[in-house]
C-alpha cells in the first residue's frame, strides 16, 4: 500500500518571499507572504465558539476589489492523497499547516472555516497537512493518529474530536475516540501502535519547514501565502480576489 501521507516535493518553488497587502472593507491590513501578515491573537488560548450571528451577517457585504491587478509569489503545494474536504475541482484550493494542540488553528477551523463553508459552498477545497511543532508534545501522535483514523476514511470525524479534546490527547484518548466514529478498533490500534504513519507526519513538517512554514496555522489559497489565524474578512478578500482574477504571478 502506497503511504498517502509523504509528500512529494514538485515544482521549482521559490524561496524568497514576497508580501502583497491592501486595505479590506472593514479597515483590516494584512500582509500576504510567509513571514509577513501574521495576526497575534493574544497570549491567552482562544475560546472555541462558532461565528457569532454578527459575524455570519458582516460576511454578505460586498468586497470591494481594488482595478489594478496585485502581483504575487505561488508555491507549488502537492495536495494529492492527503485529506481533504470539497470537491477536487473547485477553483480554490486552501490547504492547510496546522498543528493539533495549536489554539489559533483550534480556533480557525471553529469559527473561520464554518464560514468560508457557508459562503463559498463546493467552490472551496479544504486540505489539511501536518505541522506539529516541537513545543506540542501531543501534536505529532494527535497527527498519526489521524492519520491511522484517514485509512479508514473517517479522517474529519477524528480532527474535530482532536480539536474539540484538546486538554485530552493520549494514547488512550486517540483509541476511545476511534471506538466513537466507529473505526476498525484492532486495525487502528495496530496502525497506531506501530507507527504506520510516523515518518509521514514528520516528512510532511519537514518539507514545509525548507519550503519556509515556520509557524501554524500558514495556509495556501492556490498557493499564495497566508500566515496567521486571520479572521474571516481576510480570507474572503482574498479568495474574491482569486475568484475575479485579480492576482498575477
Amino acid at each position: 500500500m502506497n503511504n498517502p501521507y509523504i509528500p512529494t516535493k514538485t515544482g521549482g518553488i521559490s524561496q524568497q518571499w514576497q508580501a502583497v497587502s491592501w486595505i479590506v472593507a472593514l479597515l483590516v491590513a494584512f500582509g500576504l507572504g510567509l513571514g509577513t501578515g501574521y495576526l497575534v491573537w493574544g497570549k491567552d488560548a482562544p475560546t472555541v465558539a462558532g461565528p457569532t450571528a454578527a459575524q455570519t451577517a458582516a460576511t454578505q457585504a460586498p468586497i470591494d476589489l481594488p482595478d489594478t491587478p496585485q502581483q504575487v509569489t505561488r508555491y507549488d503545494i502537492p495536495v494529492d492523497g492527503q485529506p481533504a474536504l470539497g470537491p477536487a475541482d473547485a477553483p480554490i484550493t486552501l490547504v492547510a499547516f496546522s498543528d493539533n494542540e495549536c489554539p489559533y488553528c483550534l480556533k480557525w477551523y471553529a469559527e473561520t472555516w464554518p464560514l468560508i463553508q457557508q459562503n463559498y459552498g463546493d467552490r472551496v477545497r479544504l486540505v489539511f497537512r501536518d505541522f506539529p511543532l516541537p513545543n506540542h508534545p501531543n501534536a505529532q501522535p494527535a497527527a498519526e493518529a489521524a492519520a491511522c483514523a484517514f485509512e479508514q476514511g473517517k479522517y474529519w470525524e477524528f480532527q474535530d474530536l482532536i480539536f474539540n479534546n484538546t486538554g485530552i490527547l493520549g494514547d488512550t484518548t486517540y483509541l476511545k475516540f476511534a471506538q466513537q466514529i466507529g473505526l476498525d478498533e484492532a486495525a487502528f490500534k495496530a496502525c497506531y501502535e506501530e507507527g504506520r504513519y510516523r515518518d509521514a507526519v514528520t516528512a510532511d513538517r519537514d518539507w514545509a519547514s525548507e519550503l519556509g512554514v515556520s509557524s501554524t496555522p500558514t495556509f495556501f489559497i492556490n498557493g499564495i501565502a497566508l500566515v496567521g489565524a486571520q479572521p474571516y474578512e481576510t480570507f474572503q478578500q482574498v479568495i474574491e480576489m482569486e475568484l475575479a482574477g485579480k492576482f498575477t504571478d
